[in-house]
């Protein structure tokens, strides 16, 4: 036990260079326990991929995965000294328990999770983790050649090695660099063609999405500190309208967001990428105090998501932008007018949204022609009128139609629905979470999820974590229903 003890301990902390062991037979090294011990310890950057052989979905992806893509051009991406690791075998699994891998296939950037498993995320991510937490920077050549990329950089200048602001932003940059890119320079004229004349903290907005609507350059006021750092760049890092991208849609997404989806290519199309992003900005200058954040992303990176999520399909694909409004409390909204190139159309519906005139975007199943079972059905558009019944207690249980575990319990949740068929006051439902939209209040995290909710209480659901017996579900029933159950048609004793 001791020995995987030791292997847990080095996966949480090690940091590994790929070992040339494997030169000559394959850039991916293949580790066994015996293997781990005496090799891991001896790089610096490790990049793992933990997986079973006998798994065999695994098995069927792996010559197209994107660690598989890595394997055949690890010299393009990471140059010719390193190679990926690859830990396989039954043992290993005790050995990734203690390291806190509860899955398969998991990607472990020691001490960081990846969790883009397309290979351009992998390389962008461990490119984040090599080199210095800042880059030194000598010259005005340094500096534009840092700050003319694809993502927003932070530059500090400071007039010396000896300054204690220098020692604040490293240590900033130290806790931060997983998200932004940070570089310094001890040479202050360097910042003098962007007015900097003593001592400041710069961020610098991608070229690409540079527009006449806002200041590529934002400049940080007051003492610095590591605080102080972190909301400056909270507060402008993605500026009036960011790109929105697979990457940072988490980010965006903490704020109430409108988010414009077209063909937009940054790489291929700069300028027409810009076009319809410049008329967004344009319409959104006029709201930029309303506290709503506008972005623009690549239709095609979203398409399953705008078919799911607000039910805009391959049919209603034209040329022409797709507008949402997605709040951090989950409400959502389409503007359903074809974008004009004027921009009135999106200020039309900007002015709805903030006057309260949109009716939100519902993701429901329709409404069932027959619903006198046991267990009623209920979708997003009927939970009001049945889940929110201010006269009766509801439980309800959210499922997926593919989950084991539910195909397991409704047997028992349709007998228990039989027994409680005639109490007048108790509803005993059920919705297909993967079709319908969740309510607010709801956390529905996996299946089957059981709530209940109390006549005249619906804002406080409680969530039902008990045993899964139908006379588990009784007894909890008995103690929480408002009225007492009729139970096989007879009324409870209270």
């Amino acid at each position: 036990m001791d020995s995987f003890m030791l292997r847990g301990v080095l996966c949480v902390s090690a940091l590994c260079v790929w070992s040339s062991a494997a030169r000559g037979r394959s850039d991916v090294l293949e580790l066994k326990d015996a293997d781990f011990d005496y090799i891991a310890p001896e790089h610096e950057t490790l990049l793992g991929k933990f997986y079973a052989p006998w798994w065999t979905a695994l098995l069927i992806q792996r010559p197209a995965n994107a660690m598989g893509s890595l394997d055949t051009q690890r010299s393009k991406y990471f140059g010719t000294d390193r190679n990926l690791l690859h830990m396989m075998g039954h043992a290993q699994l005790v050995c990734l328990m203690m390291c806190g891998i509860n899955a398969i296939a998991d990607l472990l950037v020691m001490p960081l999770w990846v969790y883009h498993f397309q290979t351009e995320g992998i390389v962008n991510h461990m490119k984040k983790l090599a080199g210095p937490d800042s880059v030194p920077l000598h010259s005005e050549h340094d500096l534009e050649n840092f700050i003319n990329n694809f993502d927003a950089s932070i530059v500090g200048f400071f007039s010396g090695t000896d300054s204690s602001q220098v020692s604040e932003f490293l240590k900033g940059a130290s806790l931060m660099r997983e998200s932004f890119r940070f570089a310094h320079t001890t040479v202050l004229e360097l910042g003098k063609k962007y007015d900097v004349k003593y001592e400041s903290v710069l961020l610098f907005h991608p070229p690409r999405l540079s527009s006449k609507f806002e200041e590529r350059v934002v400049h940080h006021r007051g003492p610095l500190s590591i605080t102080g750092l972190r909301r400056f760049i909270r507060d402008n890092i993605f500026g009036l309208c960011p790109h929105l991208t697979k990457e940072n849609k988490d980010s965006l997404r903490k704020r109430d967001l409108l988010t414009t989806y077209y063909d937009l290519d940054y790489l291929r199309n700069p300028k027409g990428s810009n076009y319809w992003r410049n008329r967004v900005l344009k319409v959104a200058s006029k709201f930029s105090s309303q506290g709503l954040l506008y972005s623009v992303a690549n239709r095609n990176d979203f398409l399953e998501e705008l078919e799911d999520e607000f039910g805009l399909g391959s049919s209603d694909a034209t040329e022409l932008p797709f507008v949402t409004i997605r709040t951090r409390t989950g409400n959502k909204y389409t503007m359903r007018e074809e974008f004009t190139r004027d921009g009135k159309s999106l200020e039309n519906f900007l002015e709805d949204y903030f006057a309260g005139r949109l009716k939100r975007y519902i993701k429901s199943e329709p409404v069932p022609a027959k619903n006198n079972g046991a267990v009623k059905v209920v979708v997003a558009d009927t939970f009001e009128e049945i889940a929110n019944d201010p006269e009766k207690d509801v439980l309800i249980e959210f499922y997926a139609p593919w989950c084991g575990h539910c195909k397991k319990l409704e047997p028992k949740y349709t007998e228990l629905g039989e027994r409680l068929y005639s109490d007048p006051n108790l509803v005993i439902a059920k919705m297909d979470a993967t079709a319908n939209d969740i309510p607010q209040g709801y956390d529905v995290q996996g299946f089957p999820t059981i709530y209940f909710a109390a006549a005249g209480r619906k804002d406080e659901p409680k969530r039902y974590e008990g045993a899964r017996e139908v006379k588990d579900f009784i007894n909890f029933l008995k103690r929480e229903a408002s009225k007492p159950l009729v139970l096989n048609g007879v009324k409870e004793e209270l």
